[in-house]
């Protein structure tokens, strides 16, 4: 039987050591992929605008010899608990050596300080918003994970579930192939542009286009209010995500879609994947990490979508023919022959019905699990 102990994160090191440990844990998994590091500073720290309305605290599991073996942070959302009536503590950033005491111990910390605050529910694995990675890889280990998504061994999802968790909610990845031929149902892209007043934004530079990445913000947060666990990005989230995410857009591989009075109604944010060059960097910019990550940007053949999203009152009404069509006509453009989606609710069927003439093939399942909170763990 292992011999462990665990502490609360409090000191700087102690940070540094739970942000890295997976560095450790997956040096031997090829399909793992670094996070970029400074990010990971940015949101695990006091710094996050998130701890406005979050509140959170994170763990370390370390073995007789001192060594790092597993980490998970806790957090209450409180705004996300109000929008769905729940008393919801969340777990995140899990990782642990294969053994399922150690697991146990984790999730007891979190079971125990969620229950201190009032919680009902244990739900998991869930950043503070939906903007952070979540949901637990469950199928598709053989493939390289997208740079935005979680990666983790098999046996996380089988010791949650000997530990008293069960699906809450799966999401689903596919990869879609990008022929030098579009599609037939682009040919409609004019008649959804005179029947419903849709039109492509031109190509934007400077505050015109900051300014467009706070107004897709803002229908991110009117499309995705009734999806799973969402809660509305808040100003000071959104100004940060502005200047993370805009500068690296790529206005040939993403689409914007107006309406007559100029307001974005729709969107469609796609970079080339950055897995293989955040393998290369080790998640690290500097001194020479930015290399690979430019090289990326600029010479690549697979294409990530990661935010999709459209007004209620715009849906069912062609804005992604417009969208898809751009995006497609991009990828032509510069050598990109697939597309990975981002991870979509397996019951929202109106995002899994999008792609129309396109044969998506399965790529990846994530799963968000639930416990409640007189399930304890230790028993």
């Amino acid at each position: 039987m292992r011999t462990f102990t665990i502490e609360e994160v409090r000191s700087k090191k102690q940070l540094k050591d739970f942000i890295y440990f997976p560095e450790k844990l997956y040096k031997n998994e090829p399909n793992w992929v670094h996070p970029l590091y400074s990010d990971e500073f940015g949101v695990l720290s006091s710094k996050n605008p998130a701890f406005e309305f979050c509140e959170a605290v994170y763990w370390l599991a370390k073995d007789e010899n001192g060594q790092v073996i597993g980490r998970i942070a806790a957090i209450i959302n409180h705004h996300a608990n109000r929008d769905w009536n729940e008393k919801i503590v969340r777990f995140g950033w899990l990782d642990f050596v294969e053994d399922e005491d150690l697991l146990r111990a984790l999730i007891a910390k979190v079971v125990e300080w969620g229950k201190s605050k009032g919680m009902e529910k244990v739900k998991g694995p869930l950043g503070f918003s939906d903007m952070d990675k979540e949901g637990l890889l469950v199928e598709g280990f053989e493939h390289l994970s997208p740079s935005t998504c979680i990666y983790n061994f098999p046996y996380y999802g089988e010791l949650l579930e000997k530990v008293g968790f069960r699906k809450d909610a799966d999401w689903t990845q596919r990869v879609i192939e990008l022929s030098d031929k579009l599609p037939a149902m682009f040919q409609y892209a004019d008649l959804v542009k005179s029947r419903f007043g849709l039109k492509e934004m031109p190509k934007k530079h400077g505050k015109e286009l900051f300014q467009t990445g706070y107004d897709l913000f803002h229908v991110l947060n009117d499309s995705f209010s009734k999806l799973y666990e969402f809660t509305k990005l808040s100003e000071k989230q959104i100004d940060v995500y502005v200047k993370q995410y805009i500068p690296f857009i790529n206005q040939d591989l993403s689409s914007f879609v107006l309406n007559e009075k100029d307001e974005v109604v729709a969107f469609c944010i796609c970079i080339p994947s950055l897995s293989k060059a955040y393998r290369k960097s080790k998640g690290r910019l500097f001194p020479f990490g930015f290399i690979p990550l430019l090289h990326a940007l600029r010479k690549n053949d697979t294409l990530e979508a990661l935010l999709i999203g459209c007004l209620p009152e715009y849906q069912g009404k062609g804005a992604q023919v417009l969208m898809f069509k751009h995006v497609h006509e991009g990828a032509i453009k510069f050598g990109i022959k697939k597309l990975i989606m981002n991870p979509q609710l397996e019951t929202n069927t109106k995002v899994q019905t999008l792609f129309g003439e396109y044969e998506a093939v399965p790529f990846m399942r994530r799963r968000s699990y639930i416990m409640e909170i007189g399930e304890t763990p230790a028993e």
